[in-house]
């Protein structure tokens, strides 16, 4: 299919990409019309042309982060990530209109074959198909058109701007700002029974205005707005002020609160300076209030992206019911759009469109795209326009499923110099595209059975999100291919049980990406104790730093929780450095709301069969610029510390020995050697099966004693014999 992207640089272009995967609770939707919003995406795409340093000054939290980063990973891993970032093209567009041709399980408001209008920034995209999910998705009345239908997110945006202002049939309410989404506020204004003024610095979108129903219209710059305004109000001050407006100082702000009444509401909708002149909004009393994009709903993962509705009873209108409401007042010629649209441009010129609105030379204010009407049944499949691929001679061929900014920076490099490149699958296609132009895959695809069937694919790499890697894992054991996941395993005990008893049937081989055992600075400590006589205490502590409750990491469902997701990392290392497997555990935590799974402040005692002790502090509630991992070893009248995989420190006899590399090696590059050369001369998995599942179980029993608050012995047959 062919969709619009935008590289970093601001660069735009048509792709021919794989086709979105469809989800569970997700709809598939062929466009027929989507809306470039002008305002939005200009402002998108000269943001992308500005220089690195440029970017830096306005975003400075980014800087921090890599900054961070580089002390974490390193110069070499930090820039691998942010070199993927900087190649991943980004989608354009979150309002369009379109078909239903498919819905995935748990879809009830729509079914294949209904007129839908779709929302959703990085959703709704320039694209002939797109995959929303369902909440973000609304039939349509009779009678509206899909051209029409897909101005329908820029509609709920107007109306939540307009809802935030709690006007009511009467009111005198100014909208600083008459750009599209101004436009569609003074309708929706006028639908709602009140008097609107209409102010811009451009006279023609003044006028356009007047002929939409503005009762007054005013030029900034040219009008003396605040006389009007009080003549417009009968001398009070307007009831309300909703700024659309897009502007890089804060008149409107200053504005707003010249021409409001006493005790008035200021509701900003559009992005300006939020630098707010005390006087009269002191004096007067004002309300300022911010209104957030399409309504209650958005940027809430579990209400889009989960489908989870609220009750209409406590929450009357969320984003979907907004663009309910939009629709219907189209439905009957409440709102006009015919005055709107400027230009028609279909998808294969969509470029032109975007000169057109970087280079100003003509009026623009509603672009249309087009789409083919027919549904066809296209190839998700797409192939790279190389030649030189060939049979795989001997050779180990590599599939991967997932690519995200880790795949990316640390393990596909890696894959690429040690195996041959045949297939990537994603759930977008524009990632699947991106990464195998970048990466020299032979295809992309947004279907994982089309990996898995391959017959020239002998490696599959997962790294999805961690939902998927337990189905993932099985569906490539009964492939017969060697698969290597991305931490963790499973989610649950019950996967567990599944991968476990499906590996031991089939003699799958599995591996997953234990990465820090493959240091070097861990494979010098693991020597420097050699055939250990003695017992070892081990403490591991890892400055992990905060993620928010709400990401996706965090979701008991989709990510499992930190101790899952990541603290197996340090139960594996723990069990290979002292070489036994643990026995006991017992975890305590700081206080926390919610779920124990999602909890992220720990300290964890593990007790291993061969009478040595290791300590895990998982800690999030420290200073993020703080080194990460420091790991101290006691035993044999030695000691040994690793201090963040760049430096270690050896003592013995009163003699000390350092180890210092050049960057931070956590071993991802040799993990992924030592995984494709065991494939390749058809030797025993780099981590014995066994092992992975030890660590995986024992992240499961660490719940289970910060649940129970006691020690809980780890008894592996639970699962049956590995």
């Amino acid at each position: 299919m062919k969709q619009v992207a935008q590289t970093p640089k601001g660069e735009i272009s048509v792709e021919n990409v794989p086709i979105p995967a469809l989800k569970k609770g997700w709809v598939l939707v062929k466009n027929i019309c989507s809306l470039i919003s002008v305002g939005t995406e200009r402002t998108i795409v000269e943001s992308a042309k500005k220089n690195l340093l440029e970017k830096a000054m306005e975003r400075p939290e980014q800087v921090k982060q890599v900054l961070e980063n580089i002390k974490e990973e390193g110069i070499i891993g930090t820039y691998e990530k942010v070199k993927a970032k900087l190649e991943q093209p980004d989608p354009l567009g979150y309002s369009s209109a379109g078909i239903v041709v498919s819905v995935g399980e748990g879809v009830g408001n729509v079914k294949s074959g209904d007129r839908v209008a779709c929302a959703g920034a990085g959703l709704a995209n320039h694209a002939e198909y797109v995959c929303v999910p369902k909440n973000l998705c609304v039939k349509l009345p009779e009678g509206v058109s899909f051209e029409d239908a897909s101005f329908t997110t820029l509609g709920a945006i107007a109306f939540q701007g307009v809802r935030q202002a709690q006007v009511s049939i009467g009111e005198n309410i100014a909208v600083i700002g008459l750009g599209l989404l101004g436009q569609l506020t003074v309708q929706i204004l006028k639908a709602a029974g009140c008097q609107v003024f209409g102010i811009d610095v451009d006279a023609q979108k003044v006028e356009l205005a007047k002929e939409l129903g503005a009762d007054m219209i005013g030029v900034r710059g040219r009008d003396e707005i605040r006389n009007m305004a009080a003549n417009f109000s009968q001398g009070y001050g307007v009831d309300g002020v909703i700024i659309t407006a897009s502007a890089a100082t804060n008149d409107p702000i200053v504005l707003a609160g010249e021409i409001c009444r006493d005790r008035g509401r200021v509701v900003v909708v559009g992005a300006v300076s939020m630098d707010v002149p005390r006087g009269n909004y002191y004096m007067k009393e004002l309300s300022l209030t911010l209104s957030r994009s399409y309504g209650p709903g958005r940027y809430d993962s579990i209400y889009e992206e989960k489908g989870l509705d609220y009750p209409i009873g406590y929450v009357r209108w969320t984003e979907q019911r907004n663009m309910e409401e939009f629709l219907r007042l189209i439905a009957k010629k409440a709102i006009n759009l015919e005055k709107l649209i400027t230009h028609h441009v279909n998808i294969e010129d969509a470029v032109s469109a975007y000169e057109m609105l970087a280079s100003g030379k003509e009026k623009v204010m509603g672009i249309i795209l087009n789409y083919p009407a027919e549904i066809r049944e296209e190839e998700r499949k797409i192939f790279q326009e190389r030649q030189d691929y060939g049979a795989l001679n001997g050779e180990i061929g590599v599939g991967f499923i997932g690519a995200g900014s880790f795949a990316q920076g640390f393990l596909l490099p890696h894959f690429k110099k040690a195996a041959k490149l045949k297939g990537v699958a994603t759930a977008t296609g524009l990632n699947a595209h991106a990464v195998a132009k970048r990466f020299g895959f032979q295809y992309c695809t947004t279907k994982a059975e089309d990996i898995f069937s391959d017959n020239q694919i002998n490696v599959v790499g997962i790294a999805t999100r961690h939902n998927l890697h337990a189905s993932s894992v099985m569906d490539g054991i009964r492939h017969k291919k060697a698969v290597f996941v991305e931490k963790p395993l499973v989610l649950s005990m019950e996967e567990l049980k599944q991968v476990v008893s499906l590996q031991q049937e089939m003699d799958g081989r599995v591996m997953v990406g234990f990465n820090r055992r493959f240091s070097p600075l861990t494979q010098s400590v693991k020597e420097f104790f050699g055939h250990k006589t003695s017992k070892l205490i081990i403490h591991y502590r890892i400055n992990a730093g905060f993620i928010p409750k709400n990401s996706w990491v965090q979701d008991p469902d989709e990510g499992g929780g930190r101790i899952i997701g990541e603290v197996c990392h340090f139960v594996d290392l723990l069990q290979y450095l002292i070489g036994s497997e643990p026995d006991t555990i017992y975890a305590v935590s700081l206080p926390i709301e919610g779920s124990v799974v999602a909890n992220d402040n720990l300290a964890i005692t593990i007790t291993f069969k061969d009478g040595s002790v290791g300590m895990i502090s998982y800690i999030a509630c420290g200073d993020s610029s703080f080194p990460k991992e420091r790991i101290e070893i006691f035993g044999e009248r030695s000691v040994a510390v690793i201090d963040n995989f760049e430096k270690a420190v050896l003592v013995r006899n009163g003699k000390t020995k350092e180890i210092q590399l050049k960057r931070v090696d956590k071993g991802h590059r040799k993990e992924v050697l030592d995984f494709i050369k065991a494939v390749k001369d058809g030797k025993r998995m780099p981590i014995e099966f066994g092992e992975i599942v030890m660590a995986t179980f024992t992240t499961f029993k660490i719940i289970e004693s910060l649940v129970k608050r006691e020690p809980i012995k780890i008894d592996i047959s639970e699962i049956g014999e590995i």
